[in-house]
């Protein structure tokens, strides 16, 4: 069956739905923008997805309307038993900073966060070596030596796909021109299509003919205006080459599917909490081909591609992570 619960209050409301109440169902909340954004959070919402199917279980699950509703939504579910309880987005970390210690017997895992608490496990992603993927099929596609990239909210996280992406880029042709942009410095930066699609535009009037968007739901703008003007763009999180068949190059794909579905398949006693990076090595990140992109991609590019995958595995090529100093060494 299916629960639906609504918080009421300054923000707006928020619905809680689970199928029957197990003292132990798991449960998910979903960033701003919600689980269907095409991007981060419906990849979260795959994984939960997949972990149902399989099982024939239920989970809970809530999407956010505001920040004011973080904190509220995580004791609520905690409250009702569910264990563990997943929170997609980092903006979700100093909320459960706060709520984790209240509630030592439920295990937290917050996904692009970091929480040092004994009942959080905290996933990061190598994003920079999955961009530095794209960077480089951006670099060997493009005919203008211009390449872009629209980021979202101006943080670090999004500036370690920005800079992935232009090392990739340069190692194939050190010349190539980068333009990078990013929306906003605020949360509505990750829902604005009409932004992407202007910041685009400027793009391609400086010579850009490859546009990769790491910008949740703005990033549909900019995939949007690329195909609508003849240039390719570059997916993100989740594999958005379907989007535009054939002006979508690939996407840099981020297995935050994996992430969840893992944590919704194990025991909760055996989650191992702490800091968990999921890149290359793990299949955390890599990039789409599929009969959407297959025209683009040449198996000289995919040869390319994969020898580096391998190199930066090995440690043979370090790709420089924009949070360890806030610069990027190509830009």
């Amino acid at each position: 069956m299916t629960l639906m619960k609504t918080f009421l209050g300054a923000a707006a409301a928020m619905a809680l739905s689970a199928g029957a109440a197990l003292a132990q169902d798991p449960a998910i909340i979903f960033d701003l923008g919600g689980k269907f954004d095409r991007s981060f959070n419906e990849a979260a919402w795959r994984g939960a997805e997949q972990w149902s199917e399989e099982t024939g279980n239920s989970y809970r699950e809530i999407e956010l309307q505001s920040d004011a509703q973080r904190e509220q939504a995580m004791r609520r579910l905690a409250e009702a038993g569910s264990n563990p309880i997943v929170m997609a987005g980092f903006s979700q970390a100093s909320a459960l900073e706060v709520v984790a210690p209240d509630y030592p017997d439920t295990t937290f895992v917050i996904i692009d966060g970091v929480v040092d608490a004994p009942n959080v496990r905290s996933v990061v992603f190598r994003e920079e070596q999955g961009s530095y993927l794209v960077g480089m099929l951006a670099a060997m596609a493009s005919e203008t030596g211009t390449v872009g990239f629209v980021g979202g909210m101006d943080i670090p996280l999004i500036s370690r796909f920005g800079c992935g992406y232009a090392q990739g880029a340069r190692a194939v042709n050190p010349d190539i021109e980068i333009i990078q942009n990013m929306t906003g410095t605020t949360p509505a930066a990750w829902n604005d299509p009409v932004r992407g699609g202007e910041l685009t535009r400027g793009q391609i009037s400086q010579g850009a003919d490859v546009v990769f968007a790491a910008a949740g739901g703005t990033g549909l703008g900019v995939l949007q205006t690329a195909a609508d003007e003849g240039i390719l763009g570059i997916g993100v999180d989740s594999n958005q080459n379907h989007l535009h068949p054939g002006s979508v190059l690939t996407s840099m794909l981020k297995r935050v599917d994996v992430a969840v579905y893992d944590a919704f398949s194990t025991p909760v006693e055996e989650i191992e909490t702490g800091l968990h990076f999921f890149g290359l090595e793990e299949d955390g990140v890599g990039y789409a081909l599929d009969e959407n992109n297959a025209d683009l991609i040449t198996e000289e590019m995919q040869a390319r591609v994969a020898e580096a995958r391998d190199a930066i595995i090995s440690g043979e090529i370090e790709v420089h992570n924009y949070s360890d100093d806030g610069a990027c060494p190509v830009m």
